[in-house]
């Protein structure tokens, strides 16, 4: 399994209304982080602060600058460090990385799923929530 290279399939994919934010999250940015919560409405993520519609992506997702003009497109979250669980818990499980098309997966991986879901469980558990079972 490789790196993350920040190809930003799985922000383009899940930021459009697949996403959630739990309710002390929504609770933590209306009091620490306003220009989050501006696009909170109705405790749900992401809306225009202006219309009140929907948005298509995640107003937090930009593209980094390029040093050549040919270099793929690498994604930034400009609320990394306060984004919602949904998305420091991604990804979980190796068959969602496939169906995703995340650029980490590697032909090995796809041979020993099993080996690949035991590092990337490893690659994440600074990410996760404690596993108590």
């Amino acid at each position: 399994m490789k790196n993350c290279n920040q190809c930003g399939k799985c922000c383009i994919k899940y930021g459009d209304g697949d996403l959630s934010a739990t309710q002390e999250e929504i609770d933590l940015w209306e009091i620490f982080e306003p220009e989050i919560f501006d696009y909170v409405k109705n405790n749900e993520i992401w809306f225009d602060p202006l219309s009140g519609e929907k948005l298509s992506q995640c107003p937090f997702l930009g593209i980094a600058p390029k040093k050549y003009s040919h270099e793929k497109n690498k994604y930034t979250c400009s609320i990394y460090l306060n984004r919602p669980e949904d998305c420091r818990h991604y990804p979980s499980l190796i068959s969602e990385m496939v169906r995703d098309e995340c650029e980490m997966i590697e032909a090995i991986d796809l041979l020993k799923p099993k080996r690949a879901q035991e590092r990337l469980d490893v690659l994440m558990s600074d990410s996760r929530p404690a596993n108590n079972s």
